[in-house]
């Protein structure tokens, strides 16, 4: 049982959760060192907090590969009255295996950075550690869902309801808010890796699966779509599964998150793709959400509901490099 700190507020938290929420979830903030004193960090758990937890207070789990310092957690403890957790992320779930051909992958960082290619030389470890390991370190063990949170984003609506609650009464395994195409000079030979993965183990194939969201011709190619990962309300009980740790061993032996980049975005979305049935993802319309230089504003009822700060007409939905066309034909 989670234990509350606000005194008025214990009884009922406490209630809600023994009759309404099996699973505990939490909210998941993962950075490097760099941003230890980012600006932004403090500014968007003050902001979701004020759209959403300051009425429910889930639990706070923020990972870094270095020690947080005191005045960081200093800064950000008083934000929230709900528990608030520190973690240390394991050396091995970061850093590059030993291995892995730095050679190899230096050209592989090289050649992504001649081509253009955003972040080309950077963000391997953390593509990386999302995609294997963070469902397994010790402070979210405990949990089932998770709301993945990053420094640099908004919240543009209130949150009245509980997508936790949603999650978990519905059945559903991952919610997103924006649909994208993956860089493809990223991920040359992913799909390929894929359908060697799926060939050698059919069983774990949803027969109800979202395949038309992937590919445009049934698998034989993959079109880039992706749910863009830096906002994602998901079960890590998914990641925790057979069918995604063979997926997940299978994609690490080929070494493509460091000789290419493959990004825990397509990763995460080619799986819940693949072995959940279709029903099982979420698109969360009524949260406006922006990680610059995109962002979803709801429309219509949901952005008066929801009292949100976006502009409608300004949604990353109607872009002509939007996914969510491709998600929306599965039903």
């Amino acid at each position: 049982m989670r234990i509350f700190q606000h005194p008025r507020r214990i009884v009922y938290q406490t209630l809600r959760y023994q009759l309404n929420l099996q699973f505990p979830p939490s909210f998941i903030w993962i950075q490097n060192t760099q941003l230890h004193h980012d600006v932004q960090t403090p500014h968007c758990i003050e902001q979701l907090e004020a759209k959403f937890n300051r009425e429910f207070k889930y639990p706070w789990v923020l990972l870094n590969e270095e020690p947080f310092s005191a005045d960081f957690k200093r800064r950000v403890s008083v934000l929230t009255d709900a528990p608030i957790s520190f973690g240390l992320i394991p050396r091995e779930h970061w850093f590059q295996p030993d291995w892995i051909d730095e050679k190899r992958a230096q050209e592989g960082r090289n050649r992504l950075t001649r081509q253009g290619i955003i972040y080309g030389g950077k963000y391997r470890n953390m593509c990386r550690f999302n995609s294997g390991f963070f469902f397994q370190h010790e402070l979210l063990l405990p949990y089932k869902y998770y709301w993945r949170v990053e420094p640099d984003v908004r919240f543009f609506c209130d949150i009245s309801y509980d997508p936790f609650l949603y999650m978990q009464d519905n059945n559903k395994l991952y919610g997103f808010t924006i649909a994208m195409p993956e860089w493809e000079p990223t991920i040359t030979t992913l799909w390929g890796t894929i359908k060697d993965f799926i060939n050698e183990n059919p069983q774990y194939l949803s027969p109800d699966n979202s395949m038309d969201f992937l590919s445009d011709n049934a698998g034989d190619t993959y079109n880039l779509c992706h749910f863009w990962s830096n906002f994602e309300i998901a079960d890590m009980d998914f990641w925790r599964s057979e069918a995604y740790t063979k997926f997940f061993e299978y994609l690490e032996m080929t070494g493509g998150f460091y000789y290419e980049r493959w990004g825990d975005a397509p990763i995460h979305s080619i799986a819940v793709s693949l072995f959940a049935r279709k029903d099982q993802l979420h698109f969360f319309k009524d949260i406006g959400y922006r990680h610059s230089p995109f962002q979803h504003c709801p429309q219509g009822k949901d952005w008066r509901n929801g009292h949100c700060s976006c502009d409608p007409n300004d949604s990353f939905d109607f872009s002509q490099n939007s996914c969510l066309k491709h998600f929306m034909r599965l039903s």
